[in-house]
């Protein structure tokens, strides 16, 4: 195991002969992007980047953000519902895992923004193709939670 990958599930590795070379050429470099992600794997860096990610206030976050920048009223206002608390923790974390800039502006008083890394950008994109398809299935979610309530 390193840096929390799990290194024994090498994609393609068939058997453990191969998957013991794979081991073995991962610790020959040097280099993380030669580092096997696997989200399935409980220690690995991927799952909590997710997690962070596919949060309610993340995935709100991040497809806000698409607009441009926003000053962080702006966003909280945006983003309908999330406490002042919880946004700045989202935005915190986010910020960290290479998702959104904070850029303090020395004025006074003093002007932050928020905006998306490119990073950010490609994952926010995916983010709304989702948030379209649930807007438009919003009847059959509706339909077929009142079908499973007459049911139960």
């Amino acid at each position: 195991m390193v840096h929390g990958y799990n290194r024994h599930m090498a994609r393609g590795a068939r058997t453990s002969s191969e998957q013991t070379a794979a081991v073995d050429a991962v610790d020959d470099v040097d280099d993380v992007d030669a580092l096997i992600a696997d989200v399935f794997a409980r220690n690995c860096p991927s799952r909590t980047v997710m997690e962070n990610v596919s949060s309610k206030w993340g995935i709100l976050a991040l497809a806000a953000l698409t607009d441009g920048p926003y000053r962080f009223g702006a966003l909280r206002r945006r983003v309908d519902g999330v406490s002042e608390r919880m946004l700045a923790q989202t935005l915190q974390t986010l910020e960290r895992d290479g998702m959104v800039i904070r850029d303090v502006q020395a004025t006074i008083p003093p002007r932050v923004e928020y905006s998306l890394t490119p990073l950010g950008t490609k994952v926010a994109k995916k983010l709304l193709a989702t948030i379209q398809i649930l807007e438009d299935a919003v009847p059959e979610v509706l339909a077929a939670r009142a079908a499973y309530e007459s049911r139960h």
